[in-house]
């Protein structure tokens, strides 16, 4: 992922519009799934007039035919934010008219089956990814494109619409997860929720200028956002949400989290007023205009329904987390094995906390984690895979304990020792040339390990503090399928956060 992307441009009331950007990322999150739940609240009779009109649909004909099994734990909702439809977009900082369609935000919300628990995870833009065969306009497939950047799935046949059907394919194939719904929504969408809303409270960390967020301009311009808490909406919101240099480290990933804060101050607002039908109809009025769905929720009646599944959803449980990452020169890779523990985790329906939210779809559930947990542990082989282990702590005993585990799996210990540094935090594998599926298999020992490539020609593991805390069963695969990396729990936000909080997001 460059981390000096495009600069974004804002704008203020007395100053006229610079020429505008063909790309201008945005960041929806929960924004689809918080304006259907709203409706619910309303008469039914009347939004189904108003609204069914208003709802537009992409074709399942381009899903692919291969798809993992459906689920009765919890719901799966794809949401995607466009920044290149016409009808109007280009006016907020959109693509050209009859621009190509592009998404520069996308994450995956899992709805728990006892409907009291949601998670959003995001799944950075730049990310490298397998893209399965999409559908093109003509009707043909193309062929599988590994190692490609994750948004360029929705640019799949170059249309105005975009192709969300294969941004739903690559979801599929990337965490074997099946989709139950996807959503698209625009510019206007987003900027006509926050003006009906009355704002969003935001906090920045310093006063932000037009060079910020400009690094071309040779002077620093006129302030834009000043620094501490704000209220903002329309066409300001939508700025805000796409700024990225003017706040924290300047990466995507930084932006991200700010937008996961911007969000989750949304829904909490919506919380906190109890809008009334005479309020409600024109944020959901909005915000279907602004809509693009697969067939399953393209009635007013299909989208209530759902709605009606997330009402009592709780802010303290309303998570977003990113996918775990790491930075691959400019581009963004995704950590192994703690992105497949994160998939499963979702898949046996257990929240970042690690509660089991339990039951099939419609059920309330909920059981702790320790009356679940399974009694045994996936194999994991080892055979013909050597591995020197290294105590990084001062804990006694830690890389015997380590290495026991390990040959309980097949592999072969070829050397235990203590690490220069006795003051680790974190378990690390370190890989040399060549190396990275075999440091990868021995990763399934340790959740959370950090996978670090180095010159040399072995597979090292330096065990850290967070393994001497999980005591003796901490190298039991942890691969236990449904066991969560402590990374994602570690950085997920809630949607009753202070505003304030992690100020620098990134």
């Amino acid at each position: 992922m460059s981390r000096t992307d495009e600069s974004t441009r804002v704008t203020t009331s007395d100053q006229a519009r610079p020429p505008r950007r063909r790309r201008g990322p945005l960041r929806i999150a929960l924004v689809v799934a918080l304006s259907v739940l709203l409706l619910g609240t309303a008469g039914l009779g009347w939004i189904y007039l108003k609204l069914n009109g208003n709802i537009d649909t992409f074709g399942a004909d381009g899903l692919s035919k291969d798809r993992p099994a459906g689920s009765t734990k919890g719901e799966n909702v794809l949401v995607i934010g466009s920044d290149a439809r016409t009808d109007g977009n280009s006016a907020l900082g959109g693509g050209d008219k009859g621009d190509i369609g592009r998404s520069d935000t996308t994450f995956l919300l899992h709805v728990y089956a006892d409907h009291r628990h949601a998670v959003a995870v995001s799944i950075p833009r730049d990310t490298l990814v397998t893209l399965p065969p999409c559908k093109l306009p003509d009707g043909k497939w193309t062929r599988t494109r590994p190692n490609t950047m994750f948004n360029e799935a929705y640019s799949v046949g170059q249309t105005a619409k975009g192709n969300p059907a294969c941004t739903q394919n690559t979801v599929e194939k990337l965490t074997g997860l099946r989709v139950d719904h996807t959503v698209v929504i625009d510019f206007k969408g987003f900027a006509a929720l926050t003006r009906v809303v009355g704002g969003v409270k935001v906090c920045l960390p310093q006063d932000v200028y037009e060079k910020d967020l400009n690094p071309n301009r040779a002077t620093r311009g006129g302030l834009l956002f000043r620094k501490g808490e704000q209220n903002l909406s329309g066409q300001r919101a939508l700025d805000y949400v796409r700024i990225r240099h003017g706040i924290g480290d300047g990466s995507d990933i930084g932006r991200i989290k700010r937008q996961q804060a911007f969000v989750a101050s949304l829904v909490k607002k919506v919380k906190s007023d109890g809008l009334t039908p005479t309020g409600l109809l024109p944020l959901a009025d909005a915000a279907t205009k602004s809509l693009t769905v697969d067939p399953g929720l393209g009635t007013a009646k299909r989208l209530i329904s759902f709605a009606m599944s997330l009402k009592n959803i709780d802010l303290h449980d309303t998570k977003f987390a990113t996918i775990p990452w790491r930075y691959q020169g400019e581009r963004v890779a995704i950590v192994r094995p703690d992105a497949d523990q994160l998939w499963a985790a979702l898949k046996a329906d257990r929240t970042l906390d690690g509660t089991d939210a339990g039951g099939k779809k419609g059920e309330q559930g909920g059981q702790t984690a320790a009356a679940t947990s399974p009694s045994t542990t996936a194999k994991v082989s080892g055979d013909g895979i050597g591995v020197a282990v290294y105590n990084g702590t001062t804990t006694r005993g830690l890389a015997s304990r380590a290495a026991t585990a390990l040959t309980e799996h097949g592999f072969t210990v070829t050397r235990t020792a203590n690490a220069v540094d006795r003051d680790r935090a974190d378990t690390v594998i370190e890989y040399g040339a060549g190396l990275r599926t075999r440091a990868e298999t021995v990763a399934r020992l340790f959740p959370g390990a950090e996978l670090n490539s180095v010159p040399g020609a072995g597979v090292d593991v330096v065990l850290g503090r967070s393994y001497a805390a999980k005591g003796s069963t901490s190298a039991s695969p942890a691969s236990t399928p449904t066991a969560l990396p402590p990374s994602v729990a570690r950085d997920a936000r809630s949607a009753d956060d202070d505003v304030c909080s992690n100020l620098s997001y990134g």
